[in-house]
């Protein structure tokens, strides 16, 4: 029933900075996860327990035949997405009506897997269901937590992550870099005062310092920060008046806990009035952002006070360095808390002013900067995003004022991406959206808790129907809908919208006859509030229905209708092109496979006129099937690798089980029998991730059953299990490089023109492959095990700068535009 998508890799998050030694911590985490299933690494925030569970993970990962996968957990909020956000990182999606807990362990139990999860403190309850739920049904999945809380699990063991170790300032310092918390500061300081190194004139001071800050490695990264403007000797100074004013807090509070407050203060105290504002807004985003967020969430609106102008231009032409001394050492800083005063008016922010504060906050160390789909993006630690919070919930209205501008922004980029779907560049809109998923969650929280937003809300629900259904998200789709449909109930276009969107992400049979249920229900509402639109939306389902249900006169009278009346004006292009794709599916399943020849290529050249590619893999597809039905092998299996190769360019995971189902017909037909069962285990692992039934089709259905029959009796049921099995083992990406490859030689996908033809240099026996070195060949593999630059640069002991030299090398030697492209040719090669 359709999906499609680049996914984000559910990797670490991506290393921008070195990490300083930790090989007990990381030796003891290796140990633990060799013998116990449930390892929690517990500690303070700031203290480093994701970028450890990320080495960790590094190092074990080649015993986990399935990976290791990461659930980011820091940008939920609600309990019920803790399940669906561990299956959307393991790849796995979920159609049933069943709960989505039992889903999972079904899923996962012939797995062999390492599944992180990460910050878990403010969902502890849910994360330790989820986690026993997967030791208690599943034999070979461990679980590696992150947590400032235990999981108090019976079977959970603690790692302990305790700051760094800093050595007495009045000792023997002679091995002052053998100790981390020193190296660490080093290596900040001297990427901001570039020079800088320990010497046993400063080594005593910097020791100070990090003993100061308890060795936590957050709080030695804001202090080194300041080595732009100030020495260590000042450094060591400023933070002694800091702690002065921290003893007449509250002495309930944990000293590490004053320590962190402490050095995130003085950070903050540092900002200018703007960058305080702006870091205090974009504690509303739940995930990474980028500018255009930045100056659409943080910047005023007329909506808005007047913002204060004068004290605006005086902080923006301030340095904001920390040279003023004192407790307002940030131009504008004024009150112990840190809150801004100026001239006792509120400042604001212009959006022109938000690229300048969202700078300064990344040279701060308050914002970090990560790469991100086609711009550069933005994300605050979860420790500065609460400070930021707390910062926020001090300005009268200002939360919900920002929350409000949040989901507006979300709204516009739904509706701006929903408009440029059919068209080119669908992988870059479905990376966009993966990459704000947190954001686009927060916003549909908002929506549907504050009272008088629900309509906002089932419109974002709605408008996101491509994303929940191309992404292969239908379980977190329907949780969604459901909640907004039952917000607004009112008879609103944007009800009947969500009725046949939630029709469309049913999947597995129980939940067809409600699916259907949904579309009729819209399209009464639609035809009540006479929107055509939304009636043809809603009927395109319904012959899906019908398709799928196996009644296919019903489905042909339904389609042949729908494309004699052509497109009404508001009707979503993809769907008006998928009428003519189903009309071809059902005319080539009733043995008129002429007329679906010639739909398919009516509906190929209105996709190639677009630059669409999500819908023209279902047009190739059902010109393989067409062939299929005639029995045209040689013409049928370059169409159904077409496809495939198009459905895996765009992850349509759904569309990918179908075309492999399609390719063991042609491929048992044509005699390549133990081939076939091989392709018949690949084929049901991708499947047993959706519905192993297949919907409960009949029609989708007989012909691959029909074929592993005729396989087995062809090779006998030893070389038939073995050959399932060994399919059955392979994941994803190399299922879909086995069938892309002709018998003892690999299909290597190489570059592709703009238009996603494969390029004239690209082709089989790959020449290419000589043109790397051998380190290039190594770092290659890295890459494609999903190591970022830092990590293959620790892994191969080599400088960033070094592997970010070979990455860019490899790119263009084989004339590729991202690491992904390498990960697959890799896997193919394998």
């Amino acid at each position: 029933m359709g999906g499609s998508a680049p996914r984000r890799v559910h990797q670490p998050p991506v290393e921008t900075t070195s990490f300083v030694d930790r090989r007990d911590e990381l030796a003891e985490g290796r140990r633990l996860l060799a013998t116990a299933r449930l390892v929690t690494l517990t500690g303070p925030g700031g203290v480093g327990k994701t970028r450890l569970a990320g080495r960790i993970a590094a190092r074990v990962e080649r015993a986990f035949p399935d990976g290791v996968r990461f659930a980011h957990l820091a940008g939920l909020h609600d309990p019920a997405l803790v399940p669906l956000a561990a299956a959307d990182a393991l790849g796995l999606h979920d159609h049933s009506e069943q709960p989505p807990l039992d889903t999972l362990v079904e899923q996962l139990r012939d797995r062999r897997l390492l599944l992180v999860l990460d910050n878990c403190e403010h969902l502890l309850s849910a994360c330790a269901e989820l986690a026993a739920a997967l030791l208690h049904g599943t034999s070979g999945v461990r679980i590696l937590a992150t947590s400032r809380h235990r999981l108090a699990l019976t079977e959970e063991h603690l790692l302990d992550v305790r700051p760094l170790p800093v050595p007495d300032p009045d000792s023997d310092l002679s091995a002052a870099a053998t100790y981390p918390a020193l190296a660490l500061f080093a290596d900040r300081a001297a990427a901001v005062a570039p020079g800088f190194e320990l010497t046993p004139d400063n080594r005593a001071a910097v020791a100070r310092l990090c003993r100061r800050l308890d060795g936590l490695p957050l709080a030695i990264e804001l202090a080194a920060v300041r080595m732009r403007v100030l020495g260590v000797d000042q450094l060591v100074a400023r933070l002694d008046d800091r702690y002065r004013l921290l003893t007449t807090g509250s002495p309930a509070v944990l000293p590490r806990h004053q320590t962190l407050r402490a050095a995130v203060d003085w950070s903050h105290e540092l900002c200018t009035e703007a960058e305080q504002l702006v870091w205090a807004r974009a504690s509303v985003f739940a995930g990474s952002f980028d500018l255009e967020a930045a100056e659409a969430v943080c910047a005023d609106t007329e909506a808005d006070s007047a913002p204060d102008t004068a004290g605006r231009a005086d902080e923006r032409h301030g340095t904001g360095d920390g040279t003023g001394g004192g407790k307002g050492e940030g131009k504008g800083a004024g009150t112990d808390d840190g809150t801004s005063i100026g001239d006792g008016k509120s400042i604001g922010v212009h959006p022109q002013d938000v690229l300048e504060a969202v700078a300064g906050l990344v040279d701060k160390s308050v914002l970090s900067r990560e790469g991100g789909p086609g711009t550069a993006r933005y994300r605050l630690l979860d420790t500065l995003r609460h400070y930021g919070l707390d910062k926020l919930r001090q300005r009268p209205g200002e939360e919900s004022a920002a929350r409000r501008r949040q989901r507006d922004w979300a709204q516009e980029v739904a509706v701006e991406c929903e408009r440029r779907w059919f068209g080119p560049g669908q992988r870059e809109i479905v990376a966009r959206l993966r990459a704000d998923q947190d954001n686009l969650r927060a916003a549909l929280e908002f929506s549907l808790t504050v009272p008088g937003e629900a309509r906002a809300g089932l419109g974002l629900a709605g408008t996101l129907w491509f994303y929940w259904h191309a992404c292969g998200a239908p379980r977190e789709g329907r949780y969604w809908l459901d909640r907004a449909l039952d917000a607004h109930p009112e008879p609103t276009r944007e009800r009947a919208r969500a009725l046949w969107v939630a029709g469309l992400l049913a999947g597995c049979p129980e939940d067809l006859t409600r699916g259907r249920h949904r579309a009729e229900d819209a399209r009464a509402l639609a035809r009540r509030l006479g929107d055509p639109a939304e009636v043809a939306h809603a009927e395109y389902l319904l012959g899906l229905m019908a398709l799928f249900g196996d009644d296919l006169p019903a489905a042909l009278d339904h389609y042949e209708a729908a494309v004699a009346r052509n497109p009404v004006d508001g009707q979503l292009p993809s769907l008006a092109v998928l009428d003519q794709v189903e009309l071809a599916a059902s005319l080539a399943f009733l043995g008129h496979t002429d007329r679906a020849v010639q739909v398919c290529e009516d509906a190929h050249r209105l996709c190639e006129e677009h630059g669409e590619e999500w819908v023209r893999s279902y047009v190739l597809r059902v010109l393989a099937l067409a062939y299929t039905e005639r029995k045209e092998w040689d013409r049928a299996e370059p169409h159904a690798r077409d496809a495939l190769r198009r459905k895996l360019a765009v992850h349509d995971v759904i569309g990918i089980g179908l075309t492999l189902d399609l390719l063991v017909v042609i491929t048992a037909a044509r005699g390549a029998h133990e081939r076939a069962a091989v392709l018949l285990g690949g084929a049901d692992r991708v499947w047993a991730g959706i519905d192993g039934n297949r919907f409960g089709s009949t029609t989708y259905n007989s012909a691959r059953k029909e074929s592993e029959t005729r396989v087995r009796a062809a090779v006998g049921p030893g070389v038939f299990d073995r050959a399932y099995r060994r399919g059955g083992g392979l994941g994803l990406t190399a299922i879909v490089s086995y069938a892309l490859q002709e018998a003892g030689r690999p299909v290597v996908p190489g570059p592709r023109r703009a238009d996603g033809n494969p390029h004239p240099d690209s082709g089989r026996g790959d020449p290419r492959l000589a043109s790397l070195t051998r380190r290039e060949r190594e770092v290659a593999e890295l890459v494609a095990e999903g190591l970022a630059n830092q990590q293959i640069a620790d892994r191969l002991v080599i400088a960033r700068r070094t592997a970010e030299g070979h990455v860019e090398r490899i790119l263009g030697k084989l004339g590729f535009s991202n690491r992904s492209q390498i990960a697959a040719w890799v896997s193919a090669r394998r």
